[in-house]
């Protein structure tokens, strides 16, 4: 039976198990500094407001995802990504600098351009995935990369917390500068042989909008793509709820850590499944059964109950990846090769974004409306997201390998 099953398909193909190790390197250190530079900051300043910049400086860069997966397309993608982690890794040593508050500017520069280098990378990633894993495996893939990366966050920040608090922020630095050197000789090792890419026609700004035209105008991708931003901004409009579940419970802020714990393990679970899930579902039906089951825990968690918030929690993190996963793989299924750097980062934005978006009026509603009633509000809203997956079937006229010929193929 383990001879069949796919999840040990994919980690017995050399290059998908060298992708799922430079990825769940390169997370360890991005977790662990995702931490540690927050509390650096606020060690230096005092300040929370200071704090927070340093996960913006992180996040900016999603806006940019459009023009910036344009590089993943004109570049050759195995030397990129070899760059794209050694490049950071030299930057984090100027880190070692940062001994004041008057410095801290030197850290939000190098956490920009590390977040930058992170989506031109992600882009490039599942260009040459595509590339080097079967079609019918593409689930499986992206659902271990999910299992693997929900794993090293329920690790490497602790891990990063207890180097800062042994040997300060520059310690940190140096582990993260570490684990992209390690990823960086995981990427060279990887056996694929690229096409050469086509010259660059146009002005970036053309190039750059050929990859949302294709995005938006697929009858398959634009409603898997749409749902799961979405999602996401549903998803940070109740991230500020938490700490009032929390609070209703009797219990102290610190049990929210133990919720994100269980909605972490929801995540790896989910991993596990999705690719055996989304062969027997497809695309549309796995994304909408996990709209349905976050829905149905966002709306329990009004019950004043430990029990009931754990098994929600944990339900919460198997039903958000959802359509998350749904929509990576249709989209690495049906771009063409030239193009999918460009729409992987459009499609990453589209989705991403509106959680900052969510966060912030999250914030201002828990502060004017019951959260209880504001839960069931919630999961109403995650049910009217349904109707945005109609239509999200893969037409075979728009599938990836109808639209290239053989020779544009890479094999591994």
């Amino acid at each position: 039976m383990t001879k069949n099953w796919s999840v040990a398909r994919v980690l017995r193909d050399r290059d998908a198990a060298l992708y799922l190790a430079a990825s769940s390197v390169s997370g360890f250190g991005t977790s662990a500094l995702w931490l540690a530079s927050g509390v650096w900051v606020k060690d230096l300043t005092g300040s929370n407001g200071l704090a927070a910049l340093s996960v913006l400086a992180l996040w900016v860069p999603t806006l940019l995802g459009p023009p910036l997966g344009t590089l993943a397309d004109l570049l050759p993608r195995k030397p990129l990504l070899v760059a794209l982690n050694l490049g950071p890794a030299a930057l984090l040593l100027t880190l070692l600098a940062v001994d004041s508050a008057g410095r801290l500017w030197l850290l939000w520069a190098v956490l920009f351009l590390y977040g930058a280098a992170s989506v031109v990378a992600d882009a490039a990633e599942s260009a040459l995935v595509a590339a080097a894993v079967a079609p019918e495996l593409l689930g499986d893939f992206n659902g271990l990369r999910m299992t693997t990366t929900e794993g090293m966050k329920l690790v490497a920040p602790l891990a990063g917390a207890g180097v800062y608090a042994a040997y300060g922020g520059p310690a940190v630095a140096l582990v993260d500068a570490a684990t992209f050197v390690c990823a960086a000789g995981l990427y060279a090792g990887v056996r694929v042989r690229e096409e050469r890419p086509r010259p660059a026609g146009g002005h970036w700004r053309a190039q750059t909008a050929e990859g949302a035209r294709f995005l938006w105008g697929h009858p398959g991708l634009r409603p898997l793509v749409v749902a799961g931003g979405a999602a996401l901004l549903l998803s940070g409009l109740g991230g500020p709820l938490v700490y009032a579940v929390v609070d209703g419970l009797g219990r102290s802020p610190a049990f929210t850590g133990t919720l994100y714990a269980a909605q972490g393990a929801g995540s790896i679970v989910v991993g596990l499944l999705s690719g055996p899930a989304l062969r027997r579902l497809g695309e549309r039906r796995f994304a909408a059964y996990g709209i349905v089951l976050t829905a149905v825990a966002v709306a329990a968690q009004a019950v004043p109950s430990e029990p009931v918030a754990l098994v929600c929690g944990a339900a919460i993190g198997v039903g958000l990846p959802c359509v998350l996963i749904a929509a990576l793989t249709a989209v690495q299924r049906e771009t063409p090769d030239a193009l999918l750097g460009r729409v992987t980062a459009t499609a990453g934005t589209l989705m991403y974004a509106p959680t900052a978006v969510g966060l912030a009026a999250g914030a201002g509603l828990v502060e004017l409306v019951p959260y209880r009633p504001l839960l069931v509000l919630l999961a109403l809203a995650r049910l009217a997201v349904l109707p945005l997956l109609r239509g999200a079937q893969r037409p075979a006229s728009a599938s990836r390998t109808a639209d290239r010929s053989p020779s544009d193929a890479n094999p591994a």
